[in-house]
């Protein structure tokens, strides 16, 4: 069973800084692809981005937060990272870090929160301005 432990979330001002971690337990486990998701009170679990873990590793993250957000290189199978950078109060939500056994060459298949198997608790993350 894997299990998952996010940290790193925090309450900060509008143009700060965070860097998320997520570390990965309780293989040996049959890890392809490591998603981040978020969720705001009363909307719906969106995503954040992704780190496909086998074949060609590669990240990326979701439109609209391009360009402040990014998956570290230095995330592998046992710990992924979110680097989120001038964060505004829209970003406030509980982050999620989850797990697939599976990887996809359609990257929009990467944004389902039903293809992942297991899922951490979340880590608060509150933007004031």
């Amino acid at each position: 069973q894997v299990q998952l432990q996010e940290s790193g979330g925090g309450m900060v001002q509008v143009g700060d800084s965070l860097r998320l971690s997520c570390v990965a337990s309780g293989g040996p486990f049959n890890s392809k692809a490591l998603g981040w998701f978020r969720q705001a009170p009363g909307k719906e679990r969106e995503f954040v981005g992704a780190f496909r873990i086998v074949g060609v590793k590669y990240s990326f993250v979701a439109e609209d937060v391009k360009g402040r957000f990014i998956i570290p290189r230095e995330s592998d199978k046992n710990t992924l990272y979110l680097q989120m950078d001038n964060l505004q109060p829209e970003d406030s939500a509980v982050y999620y870090c989850a797990h697939s056994g599976q990887y996809w060459s359609d990257t929009s298949t990467y944004r389902w929160p039903t293809n992942y198997e297991y899922w951490g608790q979340g880590t608060q993350v509150t933007v004031s301005s």
